[in-house]
C-alpha cells in the first residue's frame, strides 16, 4: 500500500503537502548524531515490555491534543495508536514533546513510534522508516457555498485567495495566478471568505473537515481539491522491520473491520484514512 500511495506523489506534491500534514512545526526530519542513535525497535522487545512508547505533540488538535487543554490525552492520532496497540497485545504510553524535538527523541530512543501527523517525505524516507499510511489529505480550494466561479486551480487567476505567507498553500496559490491577501491561518481566511472579502482560501483536506467538524456551517465549500496526496504515517527507526510489519498488520484488521473509519468519522465526519 505504501508503495502504490508513494507512487503518486510528484515534486508538487512535496512542495505543496509536505509541510501541510507534519505537525505543529517544520522539523524536516534530520535524523541526531548518529553517535546517539538508537537502533531499531523489534516487535520482541515490545512485547517483552508490554508497552509501545508513543512520541507525540500533545497539542496539536485534532490529533493530539488535551480537551480543554488540561483533560486527558486524545485525538485521532492518539486513538489510532492506541488501537494499533491493542492488537499488538500492548499499551500505549505517550511521551509529549515539542514538534521540533519529536525526531531526535526517537533518534535517541525516548520511544518507539512518532504518531503525530508525520508526513511520507523522499527526505525522511532516507532517515526513517514508516507503516502504511493511516492518513490520507489533498489540497483543496474552498469557496463560499454560492461561488460558481472557481471550479479548478486555473480559475484562481485574478481571483483573492487568503493565505498564511508561511505556508506552502501561499505558493500553491502564486503558482495559481491569484492575487493574496496574507493572513496568520487559517481561522482568519475563513472570516475573510464568509465576508466576501476573497474569493476563496486554499488548505487541506483535513483542516476543511475538522472545521466542519467544530463549526458546522453551509457558508463554504470546497471547489476543487489537488490529483496528488499527502500520507502521513508511524514513524519509525530505520530497520524496525518486525515491528512494522506487525503494526502494518494491525492497520490492516483495523481497516478491515472499520475500526479506522470509525476513529475517523468521529474527528472528520469522513473517511480520511484510505
Amino acid at each position: 500500500m505504501l508503495t502504490r500511495r508513494l507512487s503518486i506523489l510528484g515534486a508538487a506534491a512535496a512542495l505543496t503537502l509536505g509541510l501541510a500534514a507534519c505537525g505543529g512545526g517544520e522539523s524536516t526530519g534530520e535524523p541526531a548524531d548518529s553517535s546517539t542513535s538508537a537502533g531499531p525497535t523489534t516487535l520482541q522487545e515490545i512485547q517483552d515490555a508490554g508497552v509501545i512508547t508513543v512520541g507525540t505533540e500533545g497539542t496539536y488538535r485534532p490529533f493530539s491534543f488535551h480537551e480543554g487543554g488540561a483533560g486527558d490525552l486524545t485525538g485521532f492520532d492518539v486513538e489510532v495508536i492506541t488501537a494499533v496497540a491493542g492488537e499488538l497485545g500492548v499499551e500505549a504510553e505517550f511521551e509529549e514533546t515539542q514538534w521540533d524535538a519529536i525526531f531526535a527523541g526517537l533518534d535517541a530512543g525516548r520511544f518507539d513510534v512518532i504518531a503525530n501527523q508525520v508526513s511520507i517525505t523522499d527526505e525522511r524516507l532516507e532517515n526513517y522508516d514508516f507503516s502504511d499510511p493511516y492518513t490520507v489529505s489533498t489540497g483543496v480550494i474552498v469557496t463560499t457555498s454560492d461561488n460558481t466561479d472557481i471550479t479548478s486551480f486555473e480559475d484562481l487567476q485574478g481571483k483573492t485567495t487568503a493565505q498564511s505567507l508561511t505556508s506552502n498553500w501561499h505558493a500553491l496559490a502564486q503558482e495559481s495566478g491569484a492575487e493574496i491577501e496574507a493572513v496568520e491561518g487559517w481561522a482568519q481566511s475563513v472570516t475573510l471568505l464568509e465576508q466576501g472579502r476573497v474569493d476563496a482560501t486554499i488548505n487541506d483536506t483535513l483542516t476543511y473537515l475538522d472545521y466542519q467538524q467544530t463549526n458546522p456551517t453551509d457558508a463554504i465549500k470546497i471547489a476543487a481539491e489537488t490529483d496528488e496526496e499527502s500520507l502521513s504515517a508511524f514513524t519509525f527507526t530505520k530497520g524496525s522491520d518486525d515491528l512494522i510489519a506487525a503494526v502494518d498488520e494491525a492497520l490492516a484488521g483495523l481497516r478491515a473491520d472499520g475500526t479506522l473509519a470509525e476513529i475517523s468519522e468521529k474527528y472528520f465526519g469522513s473517511d480520511v484514512t484510505e
